[in-house]
This record gives C-alpha cells, sequence and structure tokens, in this order.
C-alpha cells in the first residue's frame, strides 16, 4: 500500500481529514532532514529531557525526530504551531491529544522500528499501528506458544516452515496495532484473540475471548512498503478508506 512514493508537494487543503477515511504517514528518521536547531524549537521541555536520557546518539535522533515529524503532522491538521501542540494519556497511558475530544476529535498513534516511522490518524474513531523489522534470529515458536491464540498457532503451524517466518511477524503487528488502538496497554492478554496472519489472507480482526460481536466492530489494514518490514493498522469501525504519505521533514507527499 505504501510502495509507490509520488513526489508531490501538497498544498494544506489536502490534509482534510473526513470520518470513515484515516491517513497514514511513513518517514524514514535515518534520513530526516531535521536540523537539531529546529527540533530543540519543536519540542517540549518534558521531550528534550527525555531525548537527553538515552545513551546512544542515534535511539535519541530516532526519538526526537519521531516526536518533531509526530508534532509538525499533527499541527497542519490542528492548524497550530507544532511546538503549541499539547498531549495527554488515557486510562492506560495510550498518548492522545489534550485539546480534542468528542466524535470529530483528531486520534492518532505512532510506531517506529529500526529508524521507520509510521504514523495514523483518523476523526472519532481508535486507532493503532505497529511497525516491526522482519527479523530472521526470533525463535517464532517459542514466542508464538507463549502469546499467539491456539487458533493462530494452528494457522502458523499449517504453513511451511520457509513461509513462518513472515506469517509471524505479519500476525504481530496486526495484534499490536489491534491492543495499541483499544487503549488497554498490558491490561489484555495477547492470546484472548485471533488475527489472520496466513499469506494472501485478508487482514481481520477473527475473534476476541468473550465478547462474540467485538470482531465486526474493527477493520485491520496491513501496511506494505518495504519487504523488510511487516505493519499494520487497526481501526474501530467496520471499514475505512485509507490514504498513505510520506513524511520527508520539509515535503509532504502523497503516496498510493
Amino acid at each position: 500500500m505504501i510502495r509507490q512514493a509520488l513526489a508531490r508537494d501538497l498544498s494544506a487543503k489536502t490534509l482534510a481529514l473526513q470520518h470513515g477515511e484515516v491517513h497514514v504517514w511513513l518517514a524514514d528518521l535515518n534520513h530526516s532532514r531535521f536540523a537539531e536547531r529546529d527540533i530543540d524549537c519543536i519540542l517540549s521541555q518534558e521531550e528534550r529531557e527525555r531525548a537527553a536520557r538515552f545513551y546512544l546518539q542515534s535511539d535519541r535522533h530516532h526519538f526526537t525526530a519521531g516526536r518533531a515529524m509526530l508534532r509538525l503532522i499533527l499541527g497542519r491538521y490542528l492548524e497550530i504551531a507544532p511546538r503549541y501542540v499539547q498531549f495527554s494519556r488515557g486510562p492506560h497511558g495510550k498518548p492522545e491529544l489534550a485539546t480534542e475530544r468528542g466524535s470529530n476529535a483528531l486520534c492518532f498513534n505512532l510506531a517506529h522500528s529500526h529508524g521507520v516511522a509510521l504514523c495514523a490518524i483518523a476523526r472519532g474513531r481508535d486507532i493503532g499501528v505497529d511497525v516491526e523489522r522482519v527479523n530472521a534470529d526470533v525463535n517464532v515458536d517459542l514466542i508464538a506458544e507463549r502469546f499467539f491464540s491456539q487458533r493462530e498457532i494452528a494457522a502458523l503451524r499449517l504453513l511451511p516452515r520457509e513461509k513462518q517466518l513472515t506469517a509471524f511477524f505479519t500476525g504481530w503487528v496486526r495484534k499490536e496495532a489491534y491492543v495499541k488502538a483499544r487503549g488497554d496497554g498490558l491490561a489484555m492478554d495477547l492470546d484472548s484473540f485471533s488475527v489472520s496472519l496466513s499469506p494472501g489472507e485478508p487482514a481481520a480482526l477473527l475473534d476476541v475471548q468473550g465478547h462474540p460481536d467485538e470482531a465486526r466492530a474493527w477493520s485491520l489494514r496491513e501496511l506494505d512498503f518495504d519487504a523488510s518490514f511487516a505493519a499494520a493498522l487497526a481501526l474501530r469501525a467496520p471499514e475505512c478508506r485509507v490514504r498513505c504519505w510520506e513524511f520527508t521533514g520539509h515535503q509532504w507527499m502523497f503516496v498510493d
């Protein structure tokens, strides 16, 4: 979905976000064009203090560039300067906009892995996004046994061995996106619900223990931008239109 980048600058009016629509932003934090002085002007004092606690310079840069990206993007939708964007946290710690309430509230979620960041934005809907770099050193069997549902484990075992790694990460990001969208944090066990993960199978929430109607209330989408990464989007809505954008630091480009 995000694989083909079209280098086309955007005007402000093209960032209008309608109900039932999701905007997903992709950024390469390793090659972002932010100058340190620009970041300092954008971030809050608390964010700068958090950044200073990172031991590795690369981790510090990923954090500051990711937060600057988030503030710049949200500022465009809110039509305010990025440094004035105010955040708060939900009951289980999920970040949200302090100034947004009601059915038209701007909702967002951020994920990053190895220098790649994804930001998903919707109006009045719980939303979650996750991205992970596919790592061949992961013990698929061990982690699946601990965190996947029995339905997911069975689906994984039916696949040829050479396809299980990709299927594992496909399932993992879909599960994480759903949990992040709900905002329950550690309150929800990962093995208490099932998602699709087999190659060629549409992304979907299949079942949730104790809540037979829950799966029908959600949309899951695969976000395909690089074969080295797995990524997924979850939205509390039976269907949605997803539009994808690339953020470079100074330009806004549409990606279809």
